[in-house]
């Protein structure tokens, strides 16, 4: 399963879309106004489907404005099989094209193609059912919703995602977090840096960080 994300100003076909990829059982999210996309839903994109002629905002001025901050393949969709169009989008970052009017046995195999192919280690993303973590932004996001962690409740978040299902010590977190040179209790100096992450997620229905009796934390959400 893959979050995908569909721009498309038909919203026949959008519909259409959607309903193939849920088919193959992926989270999808569609907008037929490019303008109207947050950043949060670019951020945790695993794939983004993008139409070229739109209103407002077309898919080329979007891939330019908005590449920086898609850590995944984008498809061009297109009505219009030219050359150029395609020298253009590749040049701002595209991975494929689909030209219209297209089979949703094409549709979908493309989609599971490159889906295969991103089966690697993202650089600068983490996530985890409902929780996604912006590496580049050091910004921890619940769906939609920004949860505001300081620097050290950040780094905390961050390793343990990280190494998700590995159990650390408070000591070897405060090390990660404040390094050899740091002064403090380091036990309880985690504890409070814990509790207080926890009361943050949980707000969001969310409690990732579980404690280990005796050993230390590890991060693993409820299913």
């Amino acid at each position: 399963m893959a979050r995908i994300l569909i721009i498309d100003d038909d919203q026949d076909l959008l519909r259409m879309m959607e309903r193939a990829l849920i088919k193959d059982q992926h989270q999808v999210e569609t907008n037929h106004q490019a303008e109207l996309i947050e950043e949060s839903q670019l951020l945790k994109a695993e794939l983004v489907i993008l139409d070229i002629m739109m209103p407002n905002m077309d898919g080329f001025e979007f891939l330019r404005k908005y590449r920086h901050k898609i850590d995944a393949p984008v498809i061009y969709l297109t009505a219009r099989n030219l050359e150029q169009d395609k020298v253009h989008g590749f040049a701002l970052g595209a991975d494929d094209y689909i030209v219209k009017p297209f089979s949703i046995l094409e549709f979908r195999s493309r989609i599971a193609a490159h889906l295969r192919r991103e089966k690697r280690i993202k650089s600068s993303r983490l996530i985890d059912g409902n929780i996604f973590c912006d590496m580049l932004g050091k910004q921890f996001f619940v769906e939609e919703t920004l949860i505001p962690l300081t620097a050290s409740e950040y780094e905390i978040c961050e390793l343990l995602m990280l190494n998700q299902g590995q159990i650390f010590s408070k000591e070897d977190i405060y090390v990660q977090v404040y390094g050899y040179e740091g002064r403090g209790d380091s036990r309880s100096s985690i504890t409070q840096r814990v509790k207080e992450i926890r009361q943050k997620f949980m707000r969001m229905d969310e409690n990732p960080i579980k404690t280990v009796w005796g050993i230390g934390y590890k991060w693993e959400r409820n299913p």
